[in-house]
């Protein structure tokens, strides 16, 4: 089983040149569990987890791994512990599948140590879990955007951390590999107790996969919670702006959220 560690940001701030985009955000991320973040475009969450993973120096504040800054950390120790899909990750050219996925492993390789039968293990079972393997020695430039996303996926899975951060995992996919992914984050989590930390912009999906929801919005958290917590139509108009119906969701028991446009509404659900 996967040894669960603390991570929290305390006083954040972050931004770029002469930007804010986080301001002074406290957030505790419960172990062992899924957390799904999310929040209107251009709100902060991508920087947030670029920051939770030691891609971007706060202008103040501190994000801690088990008590610890992780910007004072050790590359390769924090690459042991904790790993990240960014968004729009960029693959060197020519790379294969497999070459790019047994990337993962190199925080588990020494100055002196090989690539070991464990390394191969990893990244078979990784390409498997996304349903790739059949990909393995193809060009990951002649690979489909969904394609490419699996395999990057796998990539992250093959890291083998304790803590697995994804910025919008699920971009690229059909609905069908949307959901074929989450289920395979679900597992990971129930069978391994991983933490993971993902920025979804479906909240329908956030509010069935997460075990625990983070709004942001303003630079800062809304609310965070549990689904049934944090999943009202109140969040859903001051996050982003939208007027909505929220219902109890037949097939998961969680919420639901209904947007109302200015079409295809019932009149009667929208008079009154």
């Amino acid at each position: 089983m996967t040894a669960h560690h603390t991570l929290e940001a305390t006083g954040l701030t972050l931004g770029y040149r002469d930007r804010t985009v986080i301001d002074d955000l406290d957030l505790d991320i419960p172990p062992g569990a899924i957390t799904a973040i999310v929040g209107a475009n251009a709100c902060g969450k991508s920087t947030l987890l670029r920051s939770m993973s030691r891609l971007l120096s706060p202008r103040a504040g501190q994000v801690l791994l088990d008590g610890r800054e992780v910007h004072r950390m050790p590359a390769k120790k924090l690459a042991r512990q904790l790993g990240l899909l960014p968004q729009s990750p960029v693959a060197p050219e020519g790379i294969t599948v497999a070459d790019l996925v047994g990337r993962g492993r190199n925080p588990h390789q020494g100055m002196l140590s090989r690539w070991s039968v464990e390394d191969d293990a990893a990244v078979a079972a990784a390409l498997a879990a996304t349903d790739s393997l059949a990909l393995a020695d193809r060009s990951v430039d002649e690979l489909s955007g969904g394609q490419r996303q699996r395999v990057w996926i796998s990539m992250a899975l093959a890291q083998q951390t304790d803590l697995l951060l994804l910025d919008e995992p699920t971009t690229f996919l059909d609905v069908a590999h949307q959901v074929e992914i989450l289920d395979l984050l679900v597992d990971l989590n129930n069978d391994r107790g991983t933490t993971i930390v993902m920025v979804l912009h479906d909240l329908n999906l956030a509010a069935r996969y997460a075990d625990h929801l983070v709004a942001i919005a303003d630079g800062r958290v809304h609310c965070a919670g549990t689904p049934g917590e944090v999943f009202t139509s109140d969040m859903v108009r001051a996050v982003f702006g939208l007027d909505c119906r929220v219902i109890e969701d037949p097939t998961s028991g969680r919420p639901l959220m209904l947007p109302l446009g200015r079409h295809g509404v019932r009149v009667s659900d929208t008079a009154g």
